[in-house]
């Protein structure tokens, strides 16, 4: 065989291996997070460092916002094909509207990483005695602003609920006294906490409407969902693979340690005790029959959605066998 024939040989052999392991070209998808370095938003981010994505044929864009209401408008304007850390109330109430979004997946249920906090020398012991104080929420829609709905109807009171954007903005308006009680979403804030700084006043988890019910969900602009449902198989494939990795390895373990940019020690309790792998589970949307009748009574519907309207909104793609 001549040097030429060998070479060429050797180049579509090379092309053919090449074809084989990428079967897809790399398609490029354009993803809000809500509230970077809490709970789950450091999901896509780990899976994209560690090729993940890649690896299922998709170039991962990632850019992120202060909340739900945020992520909703990115993706509604097409300035996002996807959305991470979306609350359900925010996205009930912008489908009922008509906007043209639709979920793919569970982001977080139970709510154990979400908590609200005063500086250690508040004299607000107990939930009961944030009535009437300035208790805070990221935006409109989201978790957090549910989560501050429901613990006032579990309390029977009302608090003087403000909006104030992220975690860290939130600590910072905490510490120099302009509101009573901040949110957070561990591990932000678990440092806080150990140091002695803040004391954490209560759990999203402890409003039991709330500990056993999906409440942040990953969504898609309708025309990514519904016309490109093969991309959209690939991408929960690569989303829960990421979680695998995260959750199952070492490697992945001390990425979403660099992610949140926390100590090992504030890593091992996040993931164990605040963001726990059965809450990150994509599959499922628990709750659902709560979750409509809640968001009917904080008016984020104005009335039920039909067995139908459900079976267009929710568009999770099968997990492989």
């Amino acid at each position: 065989m001549t040097k030429f024939t060998t070479a060429a040989l050797a180049l579509v052999m090379g092309g053919s291996v090449i074809s084989s392991v990428d079967v897809h070209a790399q398609d490029k998808l354009k993803m809000a997070v809500g509230q970077r370095g809490t709970g789950e938003s450091g999901i896509p981010e780990v899976g994209q460092k560690a090729g993940i994505f890649k690896k299922h044929g998709i170039d991962l864009e990632i850019f992120y916002t202060a909340g739900t209401g945020e992520t909703i408008q990115a993706v509604v304007s097409k300035g996002a094909d996807l959305g991470n850390a979306t609350g359900i109330p925010g996205i009930l109430s912008a489908f009922q509207k008509g906007a043209p979004v639709r979920i793919l997946g569970s982001n977080f249920t139970g709510d154990s990483n979400l908590f609200w906090y005063v500086r250690a020398d508040s004299p607000i012991k107990e939930p009961k005695d944030a009535l009437g104080k300035l208790v805070s929420y990221s935006t409109n829609g989201s978790s957090t602003h549910n989560t501050i709905l429901q613990m006032e109807k579990y309390l029977g009171g009302k608090f003087r609920a403000t909006a104030t954007g992220s975690s860290p903005a939130t600590l910072t308006q905490v510490m120099s006294g302009q509101i009573d009680v901040g949110w957070a979403g561990a591990p932000f804030g678990v440092d806080q906490i150990e140091a002695g700084k803040v004391r954490m006043l209560f759990r999203a988890s402890d409003v039991p409407a709330l500990a056993n019910v999906t409440t942040r969900v990953i969504i898609g602009h309708v025309d990514v969902v519904k016309g490109k449902p093969e991309l959209m198989q690939r991408f929960m494939d690569a989303f829960r693979e990421s979680i695998e990795h995260i959750y199952k390895t070492p490697e992945g373990e001390k990425a979403y340690a660099m992610f949140t940019e926390s100590t090992e020690a504030v890593n091992r309790r996040t993931l164990k005790e605040f963001v726990p792998y059965a809450a990150v589970n994509p599959d499922q949307i628990n709750g659902l029959d709560a979750i409509l009748q809640d968001a009917i009574d904080f008016k984020y519907l104005r009335e039920p959605l039909t067995k139908e309207q459900l079976t267009e909104l929710i568009r999770i793609p099968p997990r492989k066998k």
